[in-house]
């Protein structure tokens, strides 16, 4: 592989201001609240240039690139939609143009995660003239994920193109190393019923919020009690969300509502995850206080509707699974530092691929988690670049 690797590094730079051109195109273009098809639609151009065998998108509105026929079958999996941009005063400069500052680009989905985007088309381009993709079928998902991790990943299984890929490259920034893992997570809603009064008369109403303040006090303390694990860390809880109704604001509300994220770390079921924040229920408000699981029908950009429950497993691979062993040689091949695999603080599309369909994942991307949803979404072009190189070496090195 040494001297094909040295190829695909001169491949790859002689490509790189069409790389980064393409990356700022890409952020340049808004992709809020699963919105895609205009994204989309410029990395189908992309594709069309470099030769793509097959581009197109699929019922959800995702966007789909193939490569080859072969037997074994991987896909390189980067969500294309972002999160909002909040409020527009809290930017010092234009969310979607952005702006370059020593060679960092700083725009909304810069690093999560249009950032793998460039290098998964070119790599796999590179990789497939290099006859590094003999014998595979490789596909570039573009998906959306914000709205409900895991959902595309589903479908791409299930619906369209029903294909349960033999391995798949989540590009979620990892900060250049190879990630194997992440906590899971299951969402929840805890809705207290109350009776409306005037507030000038509360005393004969029944207020829903009070009935929620053990509840949310008890969530807060619940955290330390969690399961813990040694490489996907401790459990953790977050009242995420609040909703009342009350027929005004002078009036006893007659329902509340709390949505709780539980992040679920190894040797934690969804079944005892559930019963800590049912314990937290007081006896005497059993009858009007009801814990929930939440479910996600709302249909995409193009109407498709895929139902799915918002349970999403914890999962890990060994450092000496295949996969993450062709990771960290195709790390040492384009020549970066040596350093052990990791996993992420927050949640991808891993929690299907892995979590529940059991498919060998691995993630690699450039840029750092912790710019993500922020004002300060970042990455390196250097990054950017770089991980083209990382995307067309390892097919070659799958065992």
């Amino acid at each position: 592989m040494t001297d094909k690797t040295k190829e695909i590094q001169k491949r790859v730079e002689a490509a790189r201001e069409d790389i980064i051109k393409f990356m700022r195109d890409i952020v340049a273009i808004p992709s809020m609240e699963s919105q895609i098809g205009e994204v989309g639609k410029r990395i189908q151009e992309e594709m069309k240039k470099l030769g793509f065998d097959e581009i197109r998108y699929d019922k959800m509105g995702n966007t789909i690139g193939r490569i080859g026929n072969g037997k074994k079958v991987i896909v390189f999996d980067s969500h294309i939609d972002t999160v909002g941009i909040g409020d527009p005063a809290s930017w010092q400069w234009d969310p979607f143009v952005g702006k370059v500052e020593n060679g960092i680009l700083y725009a909304r989905g810069a690093c999560d995660e249009k950032n793998s985007t460039p290098g998964m088309i070119y790599g796999l381009a590179i990789a497939r003239d290099l006859g590094l993709l003999d014998g595979w079928t490789a596909y570039y998902f573009g998906n959306m994920e914000e709205w409900c991790d895991g959902i595309a990943p589903n479908t791409f299984v299930e619906v369209d193109p029903k294909i349960k890929p033999d391995f798949v490259v989540i590009g979620e920034p990892t900060k250049m190393l190879v990630y194997r893992g992440h906590k899971g997570r299951l969402e929840m809603k805890v809705t207290a019923k109350g009776k409306s009064a005037h507030a000038a008369s509360n005393h004969l109403g029944d207020n829903a919020i009070y009935k929620l303040l053990p509840i949310i006090a008890g969530i807060r303390d619940l955290e330390p009690k969690l399961g813990d694990h040694e490489f996907l860390g401790h459990g953790k809880i977050t009242v995420s969300d609040m909703h009342v109704k009350t027929p005004s604001i002078n009036a006893v509300p007659d329902e509340a509502i709390i949505y709780i994220d539980r992040r679920m770390t190894f040797g934690e079921t969804k079944e005892a995850v559930k019963k800590q924040v049912e314990d937290l229920i007081p006896a005497e408000y059993k009858d009007t206080v009801k814990l929930e699981e939440l479910f996600y029908d709302e249909p995409s950009y193009t109407g498709f509707v895929f139902p799915v429950d918002k349970y999403f497993p914890a999962w890990a691979y060994e450092e000496s699974h295949p996969l993450v062993q062709a990771g960290q040689e195709a790390r040492k091949l384009i020549g970066l530092p040596e350093a052990k695999p990791s996993k992420w603080n927050f949640s991808t599309n891993g929690i299907y691929w892995a979590g529940k369909a059991g498919i060998p994942s691995i993630g690699f991307g450039p840029g750092d988690e912790e710019t993500a949803h922020t004002v300060n979404d970042s990455v390196s072009l250097d990054e950017v670049v770089k991980a083209t190189e990382f995307y067309a070496v390892l097919p070659g090195l799958i065992k």
